[in-house]
């Protein structure tokens, strides 16, 4: 992909975040309220291979409500994540893709 592309999946990467910080509040709002709480920690598989790529990731998860990251293993291209309920890998990092796009490739 070129590098003229990048600025681009920026915008599409900063839209997509700003989305999912707003359906995680909605959602953290109504498991509280059921008290459907089971907080676990996770171990995240990603694509990413730069540090940058993997902090933005990092950052991006603790910035959704209901999720936090722990720790960032860049050698083994792993996070470790606390969630408030279990939920899939692909739920956790939903904006992986964007942030490879926008950096790594």
């Amino acid at each position: 992909m070129s590098k003229a592309m990048r600025p681009l999946w920026g915008i599409v990467y900063f839209i997509g975040l700003v989305y999912y910080i707003i359906v995680s509040a909605r959602d953290v709002v109504i498991q509280c309220i059921n008290g459907k709480i089971d907080p676990q920690v996770m171990e995240i598989d990603t694509v990413l291979k730069r540090p940058v790529s993997m902090a933005i990731l990092a950052n991006s998860i603790t910035l959704t409500p209901g999720t936090l990251t722990i720790d960032v293993f860049p050698e083994k291209q792993k996070l470790l994540v606390a969630v408030i309920s279990p939920r899939s890998q692909k739920d956790v990092i939903p904006f992986e893709g964007w942030i490879k796009k926008m950096v790594e490739d």
